[in-house]
């Protein structure tokens, strides 16, 4: 990890801000079916941080956590749903954060794309399809 590195979060209604020092490791697109429940996307972006680098700056009687399985919880905005970090009893040191609360450029990067046997049907890896810089036209 980048022990110099502060990166900033909120989530989508800004009740919940945080912080997190000392980088990202293990940045990965995950595809699993729980992930993917989890963000109603094709897949999740998450990355290791140390559970003593996150640091929550404002509404922290607003996180709120699901445990669906023992030990392991995902802590979300009980405001907006936003999901925010995942911990695990079996690894207390550290928390896997939801990339897409950030509000901070990184530097790290994703490693790989993982549960790719369970990916969503309609999602192409490899599609080229055209980039817009605000909505696709004709919306």
């Amino acid at each position: 990890m980048q022990a110099m590195s502060v990166y900033t979060g909120t989530c989508l209604c800004g009740a919940v801000a945080l912080e997190i020092q000392g980088g990202i490791e293990s940045i990965i697109h995950c595809h699993c079916s729980k992930c993917r429940k989890a963000s109603g996307t094709a897949f999740a972006t998450n990355g290791f941080v140390r559970t003593s680098g996150l640091r929550i700056t404002r509404g922290e009687q607003a996180v709120r956590c699901y445990e669906g399985k023992p030990g392991r919880r995902r802590h979300f905005c009980g405001v907006c749903a936003s999901p925010l970090f995942s911990s695990n009893s079996a690894d207390p040191e550290r928390l896997r954060l939801r990339l897409g609360i950030l509000d901070s450029d990184i530097s790290e990067r994703p490693v790989s794309h993982n549960f790719v046997s369970s990916r969503a049907s309609w999602e192409d890896l490899d599609a080229e399809l055209p980039r817009h810089d605000w909505h696709e036209p004709g919306r």
